[in-house]
Parts: structure tokens; C-alpha cells; sequence
């Protein structure tokens, strides 16, 4: 029974809180292998047929070709009592012919840093702790906030800390503390959060295989400009069930309950529900995916254009699902086939007017909804130990009711990357 519960104790020490590196991908378990310190180098090359996809007028439909150089380094240190995981990615991508929309440029840095630690104090007791920072231009869907392709960079980090006990052979709990924040630069206004977050955790071993959950989180975000700030506390019950030692599933539903601090908003209660698969099917063939539904925070403040009218609305209810599945399949030792799709569809609702640009806009605003899918298919192969190349094709398609929001986007991207 210890070993069994000592498996789910390790488990748990990243489950109540999404890995930044993998997003809404993270099942829970940390590193099991210790990595010397391992270095990459590489380079992108891309096409792009909508480089801009939510310009309007200049710069809309426009195509370019970037180049994306990039240097990383990843090592994972393993003690019996701690485990050190960093990684590092820095880049930058340079757009051959300068894209023409107003807020673009030619060249955007990129910048992937974590520093994941995990402390175990005694058999029973432990202290876990994961740390972020991405500063990028393409939206990461898996992150759980992006739904679109902005003008700017984000900066996006997080870190997530928490206290695991074992308090008798089948209970534990988890308690803990996490910051987030996301920043654009001057061109996206209203779109800043910092958030922070507080949840405990009760765990209880029900087979060696199955662990019943129960969650309550509080989440206090921050906003920018015209957005208003928001709490929201969660109460959720969930399971994780390991069907097989490469198979498993970590889900959680339960309410979410909203409050805005904007005058004239509009509280209320809502479902909530994440749900995470990872399985290893066969030696050749490797599946995750994700589920999340709930009322996000992001990107809420949109302008809405009609006849003799436009106002500026920030909607105290966008329910979103963020749906994600990627696998990758090995057809040879040096030849693998990769793909996924995202689907992200949201429907706003309880939109205050918050500012007048043209004519007299209604003063509310609900019933607007937006659809995204993303899907990408690619190859890979391995040329040597150390060297590798790939080619893949990325589908992007965006329908909305707000202006500037539909649109559809191909990429083609061809990568190099060594390993030493």
C-alpha cells in the first residue's frame, strides 16, 4: 500500500496545477530520469499566407516568410530526496519582407525559461514548486489563454507552489499558492491579467490504481484598461485513474462561482471541467489531449461594429471550451509522423458598454460567439544521432462575430535542430 500511495502522492505534486511548459497537456508527474546537461541548436523556416490575420485593411492577408533561429538547453538533476528540472529556449523570429499592418515588426524575440523543483522532506511530507516565463509572438493554445493571433508579443509567466502530506495510508492533501501573469506590449490594450490563486487539495487512495479528489480554489485576476477585475472560487470533485502504466487520466467537474468588481456586473455560477489524458499505446504510438471548460478572464474586451454605432464591451461571461489532442507515431527509428488539432469555441454574454467610438451604442451586449480551430500534421527525421529535421503544415480557422476575428491561416514550416 505505501509504494502504491507513495506513486500517487508523486503524482499529485504537479496535478493541481497545470506545468507551464506543458500547459493543459500536464498530467501531473514529474521527471523520472535524471538528464546530464543537454544543449540544441536550430533554426525555422516559414510561410505564412495570413501573417496578420486580425489586421483590418492594411497588412490584412498578407504573406511572408520568417526565419526562426534558436538555441536550448534542458537537465534534470535526481536526488532521493529532491528532483531539478530546467529548461531554456531562447530565439527570435525575423520576418524576410517586414509585414505592412500598423503595430507589426520584423523581428520579435522569443524566450522559454522553467525551473521545476520538487523536495521531499520525509516519506510523508513534501514541497513542490514550478516556475515559468515564456516571452513569444505565437499564441501556445495549450497555455489555456490564447484564442488568436496578436499584432505584439505576450509575456506570460507563472509559478505554482504547494505542500503535499500524507496524513494515513489512503488520505493526503495538497495546499498551495500560484501567480500568473500575462502582458502585451503597447498595441493590444485590455488584454493584461495578473492573477493569483490559493487551493487545497484532499486526495483519497480508493484502489492502488485510483485516487478521489476534491478541490476548492480561489483565483483573484487583475485587469487591464477597460477590463474589470474578477474572482472566482471552485469547488470540484474529480478522479485519477491510471488504466495501465502508460494510460492515464486525471479529471475534475464541479461549479465555478464568479464575481466581477465592475459596477452595473454580473456575478453568477457556472459548470467547470479539465480533464487530461496521456497514454503510451504501443512502443510506436503516443497520444495526449485535454479538455477544459469554464468562464475564462481572457481577452474579454471586444468592439462591436453596427449600423451608425460602434462601441467598445467587456463581457462579464465568456465560456469557453478549450478542447487539444496531439500524438506522434513512429514508423521507423529515423522516420516519425506528428499532428493535433485545437478546438476552442466561446460564446460571450453580459457585455457592459465601457467606451463609445462612433454613434450611440446599446448599452448591453450578449448572445456573440466565436470558433476556432487550429489542426497541424508534420514529419520527422532523425539524419544522424544528434541531427534531426522536420516538416509540417499548420490550419488555422477563425470564425467570429466580432470584427476582425475571421479568418483563416496556412503555415508551412521547415525545421533543423541538433542535439549535443
Amino acid at each position: 500500500m505505501k509504494r502504491y500511495f507513495s506513486i500517487i502522492l508523486a503524482l499529485a505534486a504537479g496535478s493541481v496545477a497545470a506545468h507551464a511548459q506543458e500547459g493543459l497537456y500536464y498530467i501531473g508527474s514529474e521527471a523520472q530520469e535524471p538528464l546530464p546537461l543537454e544543449w540544441s541548436l536550430g533554426v525555422n523556416f516559414t510561410w505564412d499566407d495570413n501573417v496578420t490575420p486580425t489586421a483590418v485593411g492594411v497588412g490584412a492577408n498578407e504573406s511572408a516568410v520568417s526565419v526562426n533561429p534558436y538555441v536550448g538547453l534542458s537537465f534534470v538533476n535526481i536526488t532521493p530526496q529532491s528532483t531539478l528540472d530546467v529548461y531554456a529556449r531562447l530565439g527570435a523570429i525575423y520576418y524576410i519582407d517586414s509585414p505592412s499592418a500598423l503595430g507589426s515588426d520584423d523581428l520579435y524575440p522569443q524566450a522559454r525559461v522553467g525551473v521545476n523543483w520538487t523536495h521531499r522532506f520525509t516519506e510523508r511530507l513534501r514541497f513542490t514548486s514550478r516556475n515559468f516565463v515564456a516571452y513569444e509572438l505565437e499564441p501556445d493554445y495549450a497555455y489555456g489563454f490564447a484564442t488568436t493571433r496578436q499584432f505584439d508579443p505576450y509575456f506570460y509567466w507563472g509559478t505554482d507552489n504547494a505542500i503535499g502530506y500524507r496524513w494515513t495510508e489512503r488520505l493526503a492533501t495538497y495546499t498551495g499558492f500560484g501567480l500568473t501573469g500575462l502582458d502585451y506590449d503597447s498595441a493590444v490594450r485590455n488584454s493584461d491579467r495578473f492573477t493569483y490563486k490559493l487551493y487545497h487539495q484532499f486526495r483519497y487512495q480508493l484502489t492502488p490504481q485510483s485516487v478521489l479528489t476534491l478541490d476548492y480554489r480561489y483565483a483573484n485576476t487583475e485587469a487591464d484598461g477597460l477590463a474589470a477585475d474578477s474572482s472566482s472560487h471552485y469547488i470540484l470533485l474529480g478522479v485519477e485513474h491510471r488504466f495501465s502504466p502508460n494510460t492515464i487520466v486525471v479529471a475534475k467537474a464541479g461549479a465555478q462561482i464568479r464575481e466581477t468588481d465592475a459596477i452595473g456586473g454580473t456575478n453568477g455560477t457556472s459548470p467547470f471541467v479539465e480533464i487530461a489524458l496521456r497514454s503510451n499505446v504501443n512502443e510506436q504510438f503516443s497520444i495526449r489531449s485535454f479538455v477544459r471548460y469554464g468562464i475564462e478572464v481572457y481577452d474579454t474586451t471586444r468592439t462591436i461594429i453596427a449600423p451608425g454605432a460602434t462601441g467598445i464591451y467587456d463581457f462579464d461571461e465568456r465560456a469557453t471550451l478549450r478542447l487539444g489532442v496531439k500524438g506522434t507515431y513512429e514508423l521507423s527509428p529515423r522516420l516519425s509522423i506528428f499532428g493535433g488539432f485545437d478546438y476552442i469555441p466561446s460564446e460571450f454574454d453580459d457585455g457592459r458598454l465601457v467606451g463609445v467610438i462612433a454613434g450611440a451604442p446599446a448599452l448591453r451586449a450578449s448572445g456573440l460567439s466565436e470558433d476556432l480551430w487550429n489542426a497541424y500534421l508534420g514529419v520527422s527525421v532523425r539524419f544522424t544521432d544528434n541531427f534531426y529535421g522536420s516538416l509540417s503544415y499548420n490550419y488555422t480557422d477563425s470564425d467570429s462575430d466580432f470584427t476582425g476575428y475571421t479568418y483563416d491561416r496556412s503555415r508551412v514550416n521547415l525545421g533543423l535542430h541538433a542535439q549535443f
